[in-house]
């Protein structure tokens, strides 16, 4: 019997059939909204990582723990100045990536 040869795809092209391709605004939305998710899961990780509530992390930083809940949910609409201040108080090393045109610039 002959078997059938399943054609396979990368996640890229994936990415490029059903959202779009890189550089239009469905998948510039796509990939923003994805940073912001896995940076909410970060925050919540590492909040986890140091027994913290979230009741206890937004009172580290002045907010109240609905804040810190729709950060962890999906960090779209903290502003940078907030993000700062969470990792800051989880004593948490945090590193920016600027991306300039062709060049590549790392914030410290």
């Amino acid at each position: 019997m002959a078997t059938k040869k399943l054609k396979t795809y990368t996640l890229a092209e994936m990415k490029d059939k059903y959202i779009g391709k890189v550089g239009t605004q469905e998948r510039d939305e796509y990939e923003y909204e994805l940073r912001m998710d896995v940076l909410g899961k970060m925050i919540k990780a590492a909040r986890q990582e140091r027994n913290l509530t979230q009741e206890e992390l937004g009172r580290l930083i002045g907010v109240q723990k609905a804040q810190i809940s729709k950060l962890e949910s999906s960090a779209n609409s903290a502003t940078i100045d907030t993000i700062i201040k969470v990792f800051r108080a989880l004593k948490a090393e945090i590193n920016f990536n600027v991306k300039l045109e062709d060049n590549f610039v790392k914030l410290a």
